[in-house]
């Protein structure tokens, strides 16, 4: 018998996930039996509980995958010698994220759900609870290095910054469904994030930058 490689099951890996990501996402997560995924992936129940013995272990592995995405986009900006300014960093992490939601059919109303199975799934809760930790380290690292640049109050707490912004894309994509948008993420969506990080980030009070200039003349 032909060895199967390793990247055959990989791809038949992520065919049962992005099938089960589907069926979540139309019916919801408790609706969905296994028989739905079975159905909705086109394969026999053996060849799907080879990977998966359950829909826990699946909505587990989905969660996974997103926040190892999440934590290696994380690192990457965090070691760029010099920073993009805080609106670019979010929204770069953020188009990222939403490309790979899309590409493995998960929707807003699916997050939400996730978000939801935690209050009664501890070890669903435990796993979100550390990647949620990644991605605040993740943002935290990226704070630090605005503070040693002195584009930022070094007396901010990072993790403090890095909350914020983490739910600032949560608040952000609990937005859609409720605006209609419980299908594909909508990148032009992203433009209304964009404009609202920059002019918030960019903000001023009126004759600052003259009262700076002015303070600096007479030293």
């Amino acid at each position: 018998m032909a060895r199967v490689s390793q990247a055959h099951l990989d791809a038949r890996r992520q065919q049962i996930l992005d099938g089960a990501a589907a069926c979540f996402s139309r019916n919801g997560f408790h609706a969905t039996s296994m028989q739905d995924v079975l159905q909705e992936v086109g394969l026999s129940a053996g060849a799907v509980y080879r990977y998966f013995r359950s829909k826990d272990e699946m909505i587990a592995a989905i969660v996974n995958g997103v926040l190892e995405t999440l934590g290696a986009s994380f690192a990457e900006r965090s070691r760029d010698p010099m920073p993009l300014r805080p609106a670019e960093t979010v929204m770069q992490v953020v188009r990222r994220m939403w490309e790979m939601l899309n590409e493995r059919g998960i929707t807003p109303t699916l997050i939400i759900q996730v978000w939801a199975e935690t209050t009664r799934n501890p070890e669903l809760a435990a796993r979100l609870r550390e990647g949620l930790g990644v991605v605040v380290d993740g943002w935290s690292a990226i704070v630090r290095k605005y503070q040693e640049l002195g584009w930022l109050d070094p007396g901010v707490p990072p993790s403090s910054v890095a909350r914020t912004m983490v739910a600032t894309v949560q608040g952000f994509i609990l937005q859609q469904p409720m605006l209609g948008e419980s299908g594909r993420l909508d990148l032009g969506q992203l433009d209304v994030l964009e404009a609202g990080l920059r002019a918030l980030t960019g903000m001023s009070p009126p004759g600052a930058e003259e009262a700076s200039g002015a303070g600096g003349t007479e030293r």
